[in-house]
């Protein structure tokens, strides 16, 4: 059965496709049926711009273990940043 499970979200970042790297703004998760991850669902992560071509796209499939393990590294990399006193803000870059 088909779940249809969609979430979005405004992102600020930079993706790299196959034209070099172009600024991301968009992210569309979804927990479905995918095409290349052997499981029966799985996460699917679309990073996108939408104000450019449709190769302004950096995808990723991931099993939901893997999904969750990606969450946890990534809060553990902000904890970390967080406990140096590393701006990791809007303007962090800026600064």
């Amino acid at each position: 059965m088909c779940s249809n499970i969609v979430e979005t979200g405004a992102i600020a970042g930079s993706g790299r496709g196959a034209d070099g790297w172009f600024e991301l703004n968009q992210t569309v998760v979804t927990f479905d049926h995918l095409v290349h991850v052997a499981a029966e669902h799985a996460v699917s992560i679309d990073f996108v711009n939408y104000d450019r071509d449709v190769g302004a796209r950096v995808a990723v499939e991931l099993t939901a273990e893997s999904a969750r393990e990606l969450v946890r590294v990534i809060e553990a990399a902000l904890s970390a940043s967080e406990a140096q006193h590393l701006p990791s803000g809007p303007l962090a870059a800026a600064r």
